[in-house]
């Protein structure tokens, strides 16, 4: 066998140990972000560099959770075999990788953006592999309600990276992706409850029950449905963006109330699937929304 054949699936252990598919729907909102903060496009420094110091600072965060976390991932069977449980990466090489991750991410924003990107990227770096994993997760069922600023924050970063400051639609793109995030974690936790209640990690559905989470679910989506419309309402989109949003947020409260009004704990896997297709659809609605006037004006 030859050393290309060896390394080959040493370097998707490290890619998996970044949670890829997450990073990469968390960079598309930053990527979002930077675009509607202009009325044209950024600079092609800002966007590519930028995006690429968001992602790899993300990519960091995600890697030092996996680390931290490589005990009980090796007791679920959701995660027992990710990279660390399985023996495939040693802990010092994950937090190598890591910190080889986050620091150049950092200097890329530090380069290309401004420094209130660049900190406020650092701070939610913090916030997610130090504040939620090593002490929220394990502490309060609100642990997704309060960890969920830091996986909020790529679309405000993105934004702040183009214009240095913080402005309105910032924070209703954040608000959108920090109201988001219980309905979509809390739908996996049903499916997985035993698992995280074997683990004790004291997630909804462990400690308030099932029928409680989704109440709660349901209860978040009705917010969800109303901060989906906030670009409409605050004039940062237009009808186009009314009535997708309108709509992907009537089909998550279809799912949300459907699982609660019937009991149907059969319903948590499609709503957290559903929930993914939610957000990269909404912030792609905001996109098509932002462009659609210079694409006519210039047709």
């Amino acid at each position: 066998m030859t050393t290309q054949a060896l390394a080959a699936p040493r370097w998707r252990d490290y890619l998996e140990v970044t949670k890829p598919k997450v990073v990469a729907l968390l960079t598309f909102t930053a990527v979002v972000g930077m675009l509607l903060a202009a009325p044209s496009i950024p600079h092609w420094t800002v966007l590519l560099f930028g995006s690429a110091g968001i992602a790899l600072v993300s990519a960091g965060a995600a890697a030092i959770n996996q680390l931290v976390d490589r005990h009980i991932d090796a007791e679920m069977a959701r995660t027992r075999n990710r990279p660390l449980p399985r023996g495939q990466l040693a802990g010092w090489e994950v937090l190598a990788f890591a910190g080889l991750l986050a620091g150049t991410g950092i200097c890329l924003l530090l380069t290309f953006t401004n420094l209130l990107c660049a900190a406020l990227t650092f701070a939610s770096l913090l916030g997610y592999a130090v504040v939620y994993t090593m002490f929220l997760k394990r502490a309060t069922p609100q642990n997704i309600v309060i960890g969920g600023a830091a996986g909020a924050a790529p679309p405000l970063l993105g934004w702040i990276a183009v214009t240095g400051q913080m402005d309105p639609g910032a924070a209703v793109l954040f608000a959108i992706v920090f109201v988001w995030t219980p309905p979509h974690f809390w739908a996996l936790a049903i499916h997985r409850r035993d698992e995280y209640a074997k683990v004790d990690i004291p997630m909804l559905p462990v400690t308030h029950g099932v029928a409680f989470t989704r109440l709660h679910i349901l209860l978040y989506t009705v917010l969800l449905f109303v901060f989906g419309l906030l670009p409409f309402l605050i004039g940062m989109s237009g009808l186009l963006y009314l009535v997708g949003a309108s709509l992907l947020g009537g089909r998550f409260l279809w799912y949300a109330g459907k699982m609660h009004w019937r009991k149907d704990d059969s319903l948590a896997m499609p709503t957290f699937g559903y929930s993914m297709v939610y957000l990269f659809a909404l912030f792609s609605l905001l996109l098509a929304d932002h462009y659609l006037p210079l694409i006519v004006q210039t047709a």
